[in-house]
């Protein structure tokens, strides 16, 4: 099991081998970014976008939290770390995707699709709740169609991406950038047990990646 003790041999590790053998691109980094593609995905340590997607530092602007999910635009004085991020990625670093990455085997989606904390205080899985409940109607929907079992969770972790979509498109500059045609927003799928990236289509349907 790592611990900080292992973060750390593993930082000498970097230092003697990654910050060496890519010094010239640690240089250009350090001079800013400009990443071209927005990776919006689950905090799961299991499906880490970089590692996923074999990139390099410097060449995605990732964000992470429970279930891949992006509220919609909500204007109000509570602080709104994605929001935050989603305005600094396409009107600052003027990005041209952003991908929303699900996966398989969600824990969000899983309390999701059981309510295990619907009930619960913050501090106790309220916070949990209160986030996750942006899947209560696609919840009640496949429940309906599909029960609760495994099937049901593929199909809300699927869920999760195209709610995370549809919000994106409430917010003012993304959609300014999408007509534009400076912007497309795209969605994904990871399986941990396979391996596998499925490609959502035009049609809002998910293919294994070409």
């Amino acid at each position: 099991m790592t611990d900080f003790t292992d973060l750390v041999a593993g930082y000498r590790r970097f230092r003697e081998h990654g910050w060496v053998e890519q010094h010239d691109r640690w240089a250009e980094l350090s001079e800013g970014q400009s990443p071209k593609v927005m990776v919006i995905a689950c905090s799961d340590s299991r499906t880490d976008p970089a590692t996923v997607f074999d990139v390099s530092p410097g060449e995605i602007f990732v964000v992470r939290n429970v279930s891949n999910l992006v509220p919609p635009l909500e204007i109000d004085e509570a602080r709104h770390g994605v929001s935050a991020a989603l305005e600094f990625a396409v009107t600052q670093l003027k990005v041209q995707d952003i991908v929303v990455m699900g996966h398989g085997m969600c824990g969000g989606v899983n309390a999701s699709l059981t309510r295990r904390f619907h009930h619960a205080r913050p501090g106790e899985g309220g916070f949990i709740a209160r986030w996750i409940d942006m899947l209560d109607e696609a919840r009640d929907r496949i429940v309906a169609e599909y029960g609760e079992g495994e099937e049901a969770a593929h199909q809300l972790e699927l869920e999760t991406v195209r709610v995370s979509l549809s919000n994106l498109r409430t917010f003012p500059c993304v959609r300014e950038a999408e007509a534009e045609g400076r912007l497309t927003l795209r969605g994904a799928w990871f399986s941990i047990r396979g391996g596998v990236l499925w490609v959502m289509g035009e049609d809002g349907e998910f293919a294994p990646a070409a």
